[in-house]
């Protein structure tokens, strides 16, 4: 099983001048204990059940550039961007240099958003629901093509929301065949089909019960256009705090989502600006995590 470390608030000691630092020793010291993936949020105030929208936030392809030069293995993503925030092509040109800079270590992570708060703040349009799934199914095809062969298809793209006349891409992605798209959200009727039909991995919210279930329906919407189910990657998120959870308990958390099909599993800790907390998860919790065998559904 994989462990991925989400860093989803800067609000740390020393105010905003200290967020540099703190970040590079978060990133360095969970590169080094053996995280596979590190992660941060795509938003532009702190979302509710965080903090307040005054806290600091971070652009996200910006900070996952900061990151992928404090780290060696671990690979980088967003959890997961708004399709609305950026075009169609500057989607696979930010995931693209994350990848050639960082030697083949990005993730295209992206969803259909929902934080009207901030879009409206800070006036990025927010088009109704329906039309961010339009838009987030045009932005995964021209992404696909941009990632094509040697410089991309060099097509034209004529779609309702995006028009674009060569699909150029140069330099081209190093990871093979291409960074993993990883989709999120668990909605069965639309998010579940873009998965399916475009998608490497999927991030659904939710405990065993409800993972199980959604995983089902991802299943059967494989099924339906004829993609083994076992090509898309299994993500989950959760938190964990190992200043108040022993390793037993930390791990237990891991094996529940193993057992329903988990196979990566991406934590928000507690405390983890302090690096020593980044440290015992090192020390007495990732090695017994990546000796778990999800289990085959």
């Amino acid at each position: 099983m994989k462990i991925g470390l989400q860093v989803p608030s800067f609000t740390w000691p020393g105010g905003d001048a200290a967020i540099g630092p703190t970040l590079a020793g978060i990133a360095e010291t969970a590169d080094a204990v053996g995280f596979d993936s590190l992660w941060v949020m795509d938003h532009f105030y702190q979302i509710r059940g965080v903090g307040r929208p005054e806290e600091p936030m971070l652009e996200g392809w910006s900070a996952l550039a900061f990151m992928a030069a404090h780290s060696k293995q671990a690979t980088l993503g967003l959890m997961v961007g708004g399709v609305h925030y950026r075009q169609a092509g500057l989607w696979a040109k930010a995931a693209t240099t994350l990848d050639v800079l960082s030697g083949g270590r990005s993730y295209l992570g992206i969803g259909a958003a929902w934080n009207e708060e901030e879009s409206h703040g800070l006036g990025f349009p927010m088009p109704p629901l329906g039309e961010r799934f339009e838009m987030l199914d045009e932005t995964l095809q021209i992404v696909h093509a941009m990632w094509q062969g040697e410089r991309g298809s060099g097509a034209a793209f004529s779609g309702r929301h995006y028009q674009a006349e060569r699909l150029l891409n140069s330099p081209q992605v190093i990871a093979k065949p291409h960074p993993k798209i990883l989709i999120g959200g668990g909605g069965e009727q639309k998010t579940l089909r873009l998965v399916a039909k475009y998608a490497d991995a999927c991030n659904i919210f939710g405990g065993p019960d409800q993972l199980a279930h959604k995983f089902s329906v991802l299943r059967e919407r494989c099924a339906e256009i004829g993609r083994p189910f076992d090509e898309i990657e299994r993500t989950n998120l959760g938190q964990v705090d190992v200043t108040q959870q022993t390793p037993a308990e930390i791990l237990e958390s891991f094996r529940s989502r193993a057992a329903v099909g988990v196979q990566h599993f991406i934590v928000s800790m507690t405390g983890v600006d302090d690096i020593r907390n980044i440290e015992t998860m090192g020390r007495d919790v990732i090695q017994q995590v990546h000796a778990i065998e999800p289990k085959a559904i």
